[in-house]
């Protein structure tokens, strides 16, 4: 369905909800990260989804809750990761609305070894970090 661009909302329904659930991963979830990955890239149609997805799993996959990733997986996976990190500076560029940036962000700070700021930029939006930073007397 993704890839054809049929139903589209349907299917990152059903991603989400098989893939992830309250911050649960299983090594499905690991062995789905490749395919999401080929499938962005062969659709070239910049969207937040992906970038969502594949950086809440790995988020998760390091949360102490959840499975290790299985080494027959590993290759595959850090692959994948490296390819959208390619694909999101490529992106980044062009990328216009809220969530494409942010969760683009998201994935490079994650590459880059800030996780923090990978979570903080996939989970809230602009007007909530803004909140949080005048909450904090930042700004």
């Amino acid at each position: 369905m993704l890839l054809q661009g049929v139903e589209v909302e349907k299917a990152w329904r059903e991603l989400w909800n098989e893939l992830h659930h309250q911050n649960d991963v299983d090594t499905a979830s690991y062995a789905a990260v490749p395919a999401l990955v080929h499938i962005y890239e062969l659709r070239g149609v910049p969207h937040y989804n992906t970038y969502a997805l594949v950086t809440t799993i790995e988020l998760a996959r390091q949360n102490g809750r959840n499975p290790d990733l299985p080494e027959n997986l590993r290759a595959a996976y850090e692959a994948a990761w490296q390819k959208l990190v390619e694909i999101g500076l490529r992106e980044l560029k062009a990328a216009n609305t809220e969530p494409l940036v942010s969760c683009i962000i998201a994935v490079l700070a994650i590459a880059k070894g800030q996780r923090d700021l990978g979570w903080f930029a996939t989970n809230y939006d602009e007007s909530e970090r803004r909140e949080i930073l005048e909450r904090a007397e930042v700004i």
